[in-house]
């Protein structure tokens, strides 16, 4: 089912106390508008119980920000996707151009992180997108399509319908830069178009896609009227409760 979603993506920040604060401050301004979209806020393994336990599930949806390739086993320091969906949370981000750039994670690898978020109920927020490079030689619709076809079209229409979307212009991550509204436009209606050549219109329609590359208030708004882009999956600006629901009431 095709929703509006702000999901926010914490990375490497904020210690337990101060995640455990942010997450109230969340939930608590969630309390005081009627948002229009979902809200999700995925946030460091190590605060994923804690933060369950003081948000409002009915309101704010819960994420990790990614899982591990295997069910268990010896494999230090990972954490596996039946733990993260031990802590309440019910989200997990796969695919994260840093964790692809930094972690060597591939099509491959991803097939098995997306199976068992399944296996354990847990409903990605998968992310695609193309480096500053690929952008500038034209490349980019190609690129975008495989890490689509290579990583998800072995799923059945059922489960592809699980998923969540999120396109994310690697240039634009971080740097300031953002994808123009026409641009983010111009990929999310080619990724629909992809989506339909394999499972056709109505799995296409109904799937949410986000745009995550530097989401901000001041740009929310003209981003989320576009008609193919359904949210935004948001880094820097979700650090603050201000900024993040400055994106959250852009649906309003």
């Amino acid at each position: 089912m095709r929703k509006n979603i702000v999901a926010g993506n914490w990375k490497m920040n904020t210690t337990l106390h101060e995640g455990v604060g942010l997450a109230k401050d969340v939930n608590e301004a969630l309390g005081k508008v009627n948002a229009a979209c979902d809200v999700i806020i995925c946030v460091p393994f190590t605060h994923l119980a804690s933060v369950n336990a003081v948000i409002d599930s009915s309101k704010l949806g819960l994420g990790a920000e990614n899982c591990a390739d295997h069910k268990s086993g010896a494999y230090t320091g990972e954490v596996s996707a039946s733990m993260v969906a031990s802590t309440g949370a019910t989200y997990v981000i796969l695919g994260h151009s840093e964790r692809r750039q930094y972690y060597g994670e591939t099509a491959e690898t991803l097939k098995e992180k997306v199976a068992l978020a399944f296996e354990n109920n847990l409903t990605p927020i998968f992310c695609i997108g193309e480096v500053l490079e690929q952008r500038e030689n034209g490349t980019y619709f190609d690129v975008v399509k495989a890490q689509i076809v290579d990583a998800l079209f072995h799923l059945s229409a059922e489960d592809f319908s699980k998923l969540i979307l999120a396109y994310e212009p690697v240039w634009a991550i971080g740097t300031g830069k953002t994808a123009t509204d026409d641009q983010a436009q111009e990929m999310h209606a080619f990724i629909r178009g992809v989506i339909a050549e394999k499972y056709g219109k109505e799995v296409a329609d109904n799937t949410s896609i986000l745009y995550g590359g530097s989401c901000k208030p001041s740009n929310a708004r003209a981003l989320f009227a576009k008609p193919d882009v359904d949210g935004g999956l948001i880094g820097g600006a979700a650090l603050e409760a201000e900024s993040f629901m400055g994106i959250v009431t852009a649906f309003n």
